[in-house]
């Protein structure tokens, strides 16, 4: 089986680190006001510490990606002009683009750079991944809305340029994420495709038939509620190896915007599933489907994967994510044989948690919970700062997260 990519998002700098430790060979990362995905947390990925950011990939062992894929205006151009020395600066292993303005001042100014091509440009066809290799480009991210089936005959009309496809994460409403539902709702002041959309398709919506003057009446999805907008969350892990067959280069997942416990438990396994194929190609990958239960979900979908897209992609009675194990706690030092971690929802002296590090998974209980003042404590609140001992301790702390027993 050939080798693949496994893309992981990069929100901020912590994020990105736990990305790469934890299983990725690559990861994708925005500054403000070139991206699709506004950050709001943590060490944000700036125009100043972006070359921090890539050097850092680097030296893990991984590639970085710049992502500048917004659809841009006049003053976007004009801003671009003024930051494309910091971007050229920052040495990315390639760009992802989709606006022709954008792409032409890459190639202009950054030539050397491989271009690879949004999946915003809904590039569907094999004609159309043609064009961007003579354009260009190194890499066209394909159009979710595409079969595995569509994919292998894209690779097989096209196999000189590198193919790259969405294997996991939130979806989109509209056809590639082109939707200006956001931008309507809010009177521009939140633009979905300048990295601040509202997610509007995950409100609850009734519906109003207006047809004859003075006579209303309303349309209620009583049984499944009125999230109709609402996709449910992409999962492929069960068809990693149909898709490697098919001629993908690099797996991506979706969620700058999510935790660092998502991007680390989603990054781990999808390592391990893709590591388990190369040595066993008929590998059962139920177990890994049971792990991703895990992270904040809308419920999965394969999407538009199999060819079989259906209403029951859609998830009708609720538009957040809901995790099958809470995120409790992760850990920031060691002293003697007591853990300082960062809690991060409520947990109990004697609780049992499993435990994840990049390398190893475990269950344990906690049989000591103190202050910093060394005073024993019942429980550890959240956002609390204490510090604990466990009957089974992790060997690698220093990334180690813990979370919740089994799926709620």
């Amino acid at each position: 089986m050939q080798d693949v990519e496994l893309l992981l998002p990069a929100g901020n700098l912590e994020k990105l680190e736990y990305a790469i430790r934890y299983g990725a060979d690559a990861v994708y990362l925005g500054v403000v006001d070139f991206s699709l995905r506004a950050m709001r947390k943590g060490e944000l990925i700036t125009l100043d510490n972006l070359k921090t950011a890539v050097d850092l990939a680097h030296k893990l062992g991984a590639k970085a990606y710049l992502t500048l894929n917004i659809f841009a205006f006049n003053n976007d151009i004009k801003l671009l002009e003024s930051s494309i020395d910091k971007f050229k600066d920052a040495n990315p292993d390639a760009v992802i683009v989709s606006d022709f303005g954008i792409i032409n001042m890459v190639k202009k100014y950054m030539p050397e750079t491989p271009l690879h091509i949004s999946t915003q440009t809904n590039t569907l066809n094999y004609e159309s991944v043609k064009f961007w290799r003579d354009f260009g480009a190194s890499r066209v991210i394909l159009a979710r809305e595409l079969s595995i089936k569509d994919i292998a005959q894209i690779r097989e009309k096209v196999p000189d340029i590198e193919l790259e496809s969405f294997i996991h994460g939130a979806q989109c409403v509209s056809f590639s994420g082109r939707c200006l539902l956001s931008d309507y709702f809010t009177n521009g002041e939140r633009k979905a495709n300048h990295g601040n959309c509202t997610q509007p398709c995950r409100w609850s919506y009734k519906l109003i038939e207006e047809t004859r003057p003075g006579e209303y009446y309303e349309i209620n999805q009583d049984e499944k509620g009125s999230h109709i907008l609402s996709p449910k969350d992409l999962c492929l892990v069960k068809h990693l190896k149909e898709l490697i067959d098919a001629g993908v280069n690099s797996l991506k997942v979706e969620g700058r915007t999510k935790s660092l416990y998502y991007v680390s438990a989603v990054s781990k396994t999808y390592r391990n599933a893709l590591d388990e194929l190369k040595t066993n190609p008929n590998a059962d990958m139920e177990k890994y489907f049971t792990e991703l239960l895990k992270v904040g979900n809308r419920g999965y979908t394969t999407g538009f994967a199999l060819g079989e897209n259906s209403p029951e992609s859609y998830s009708y009675d609720i538009s957040k994510g809901l995790a099958g194990a809470d995120f409790l706690f992760e850990f920031h030092d060691k002293i003697a044989d007591s853990y300082l971690v960062k809690v991060k929802n409520k947990v109990h002296l004697n609780d049992e948690v499993e435990i994840i590090t990049p390398d190893k998974q475990f269950t344990t209980r906690i049989t000591e919970i103190t202050n910093k003042d060394g005073e024993e404590l019942e429980l550890g609140n959240t956002n609390d700062d204490v510090y604990m001992k466990f009957e089974k301790s992790p060997e690698n702390y220093k990334y180690a997260l813990a979370r919740t027993i089994g799926i709620k």
